[in-house]
């Protein structure tokens, strides 16, 4: 079964709209483009790797309605992804979240008729939650024998579903593509574009847009409050050889990135969007004039509004900034 062979809610997961961005940066004289994946059915490019660890299984009958348990951990988007997919499908769906995730994404999953379970208490090593979340999977799946566990941080169809991420773009753009910036956490969308590129022959610069305190290319652990950006455990994905170029950014960085994006485009996005708007700032002077620069928007802003978009939230953890996103549009370099 593939999915284009699929009926209902569910055959709209891909092709997303590419848009030009001419007013993020005006003085940069390089096209940009993003790629809005909030316009999937559950709201984020998530949905992709969702359906593409899941179909195959419900194919063969190996995940059955109203006797197979889908158990995953998540921080957000991918939960909301698997939700759906599992509502469709009849199957029960149990997900590990943690305090970071909001009450909307939770009042999301509730909706699709999911089991949530919601870790309280970080790892008392790390202060992060994902190695809590982890072991509380793996503890599902031991004493359930119809349990399934998809493995995002492992899964290779996670990274194949966004192959087809990259195929689109580089269609939309007769196969020119300069610089793609992307956000890492799995690294599945990130290596599935790379994949891509690879296999076509592409030029394409990848750049890999990571947060501030996350393990993932070598530095520090440190706190983060953006959820799905970074990551406090280095997946089974994880190459290091996938990214031409690292960026690191600040949970600062996509506040203002994401703030920017709302003020000079009109596009609501999600806290990883501001990151990779961040750090096309922090590259521009190494841009050549004339290229082609892809960001991936992996979520909209609708489920960052009592955070991101909360000027009480936002004061709260940074003071009065708002300053940052008020400037002229231009490009502006900043360091960690």
């Amino acid at each position: 079964m593939a999915l284009n062979e699929l009926n209902g809610i569910l055959t709209t997961i891909g092709n997303t709209p590419l848009v030009r961005l001419d007013k993020i940066m005006p003085r940069l004289k390089a096209q940009v483009y993003a790629k809005i994946e909030r316009f999937n059915p559950g709201g984020s490019i998530k949905d992709r790797p969702a359906i593409s660890m899941l179909l195959g299984k419900i194919q063969a009958g190996e995940l059955k309605p109203a006797q197979s348990v889908v158990v995953e951990s998540s921080s957000g988007n991918m939960a909301i992804g698997l939700a759906q997919v599992c509502r469709y499908f009849g199957l029960h769906f149990i997900c590990v979240v943690d305090a970071k995730t909001t009450e909307q994404n939770i009042a999301i999953l509730r909706a699709f008729q999911a089991t949530v379970e919601v870790v309280e208490e970080p790892d008392p090593v790390t202060g992060e939650y994902l190695a809590v979340r982890l072991r509380r999977v793996r503890e599902l799946v031991e004493k359930d024998p119809n349990a399934y566990w998809p493995d995002q941080y492992a899964n290779p169809l996670n990274p194949r579903s966004h192959e087809e991420t990259m195929r689109e773009i580089a269609e939309a753009l007769d196969g020119r593509v300069d610089h793609l910036l992307c956000t890492v956490s799995t690294t599945g969308t990130l290596r599935g574009c790379v994949d891509y590129v690879r296999k076509h022959g592409m030029t394409t610069r990848a750049v890999a847009v990571d947060a501030v305190g996350s393990v993932l290319f070598g530095a520090p652990i440190g706190r983060r409050l953006i959820p799905g950006h970074g990551a406090s455990v280095r997946p089974a994905l994880f190459d290091p050889a996938m990214a031409d170029e690292v960026v690191h950014v600040t949970d600062l960085d996509c506040v203002v990135g994401c703030r920017r994006l709302t003020l000079r485009e009109a596009i609501l996005a999600g806290g990883s969007s501001g990151a990779v708007v961040a750090a096309l700032e922090k590259l521009a002077p190494t841009i050549p004039d004339g290229s082609n620069c892809v960001l991936i928007l992996a979520d909209g802003g609708d489920r960052y509004l009592d955070t991101i978009y909360s000027d009480a939230w936002v004061n709260k953890h940074f003071g009065e900034v708002s300053h940052l996103w008020k400037d002229e549009p231009g490009p502006r370099v900043t360091t960690c």
